[in-house]
């Protein structure tokens, strides 16, 4: 059986999503760089093994990013077969990112590459876009450009808020996330010269799309 660690940063809605759907893997812990994050005593309720590597205790990024490091694999007893970013608030280095290669996981509100970064649905909502959504993929080296796994599409309505579309989209990340995780857990997808590949070797529509009815 697989194993994977999330790291959160917050109350870890999308972790939840991912324990909820009960995946074909392991998960060895759930580990924050804030002490307070709310997810963890969620985790903590499951039974899950929890830890914290604070990044504000650390003079840099890549002191932080080797401590973190060193923890996943702590707790993965050697070696996590992936790790999902749920809601984690921190850009990882290039040398972190090259040492989970393959095997580090994110996902992002919006359709990438389109609105990468912060404020993806406030700038939905500014440029008129009529659709929306959100986009699991790996994590490279460069911000929200990796390889894509699955994507979510949500219809922009009229008179729309911010906090309705962003609330219509993180209905669909709940879903797209433990879509893209049982995958990657099940083998049924993997990454080939940086595209993700679905079982039947081609990147396919039906896996790798979520268009929700209505």
């Amino acid at each position: 059986m697989k194993s994977y660690v999330i790291l959160i940063s917050g109350r870890g809605s999308n972790m939840q999503a991912l324990l909820d759907a009960q995946l074909p893997g392991a998960c060895v812990a759930v580990i924050s760089n804030r002490p307070e994050a709310a997810g963890l005593a969620w985790a903590a309720a499951r039974g899950l093994p929890t830890a914290v590597v604070d990044h504000k205790r650390y003079a840099s990024r890549e002191s932080f990013d080797a401590a973190l490091a060193e923890e996943i694999e702590r707790q993965a007893g050697g070696r996590a077969d992936f790790v999902f970013l749920a809601g984690f608030m921190r850009i990882l280095t290039a040398g972190f990112v090259e040492r989970f290669a393959g095997r580090l996981v994110n996902i992002h509100p919006s359709l990438l590459p389109a609105f990468p970064g912060l404020h993806t649905h406030e700038t939905a909502l500014r440029t008129g876009v009529r659709v929306h959504g959100c986009t699991v993929h790996f994590v490279t080296a460069t911000l929200d450009c990796g390889p894509i796994i699955v994507q979510a599409v949500v219809p922009v309505l009229p008179g729309d808020t911010v906090q309705e579309l962003a609330a219509r989209v993180l209905e669909q990340e709940h879903l797209a996330y433990p879509q893209a995780a049982r995958g990657l857990l099940a083998g049924r997808c993997r990454l080939e010269d940086g595209r993700v590949l679905w079982r039947d070797d081609t990147t396919s529509p039906a896996a790798a799309l979520r268009v929700p009815a209505g």
